[in-house]
């Protein structure tokens, strides 16, 4: 009994090690934060660089979304130049508008991002705001999405703040991360005021 309980440890060790590796493995994409309130934040994220992809509602793997921006970030470019992962993995929209985004790091100068290789996959920017989040945990769910979601909608009305704009989520860790040790937002742009 006394070994399988050190088994059981043991391997509880590992997973908890390589969700902690997994996520500080890659750089995120850069804010200042203006304001904290428990799980609840007020950011200031500069213009960022992204390449996105649209996504199926349902946002599963079986659609290509995230293997179309992999293979972008893995050479599949006009140069054929392999670009560093980051966190997190932007989704937002809905319906026919979904998409899925890798944000670029901002030492990759805007002339030195090749253009894609793949119809479906586009480099932008997106422009700098300020915005509301709340880091939440669980897996990917329409559910889960939409208690934060909530959860963001009735702080900000509670602080008297207005958004603009859909919400957009982002995930920070690798599908093999147990719910409960995820690192999930949902963040909505603030209106900005006169």
């Amino acid at each position: 009994m006394f070994l399988w309980i050190l088994i059981l440890l043991a391997a509880a060790g590992l997973v908890l090690a390589g969700c902690r590796t997994s996520r500080s493995a890659y750089e995120s994409a850069p804010y200042h934060v203006v304001r904290a309130d428990g799980k609840f934040e007020l950011r200031d994220y500069p213009p960022l660089k992204v390449v996105e992809t649209p996504m199926s509602v349902s946002g599963s793997s079986a659609d290509g979304s995230f293997m179309r921006l992999f293979r972008f970030i893995s050479g599949n470019n006009a140069a054929k130049q392999k670009i560093a992962m980051t966190t997190p993995v932007f989704m937002s929209g809905s319906g026919s508008n979904a998409t899925m985004a890798f944000v670029l790091l901002p030492k990759l100068a805007a002339d030195k991002v090749p253009q894609p290789a793949e119809g479906s996959v586009r480099v932008r920017e997106l422009p700098a705001g300020t915005f509301a989040v709340l880091r939440f945990s669980g897996g990917r769910n329409s559910r889960n999405e939409a208690e934060a979601l909530t959860r963001l909608r009735d702080w900000l009305a509670q602080e008297k703040l207005s958004n603009t704009g859909s919400p957009v989520y982002g995930y920070f860790d690798p599908p093999w991360t147990p719910g409960c040790l995820r690192r999930n937002e949902v963040m909505l742009r603030l209106e900005v005021t006169k």
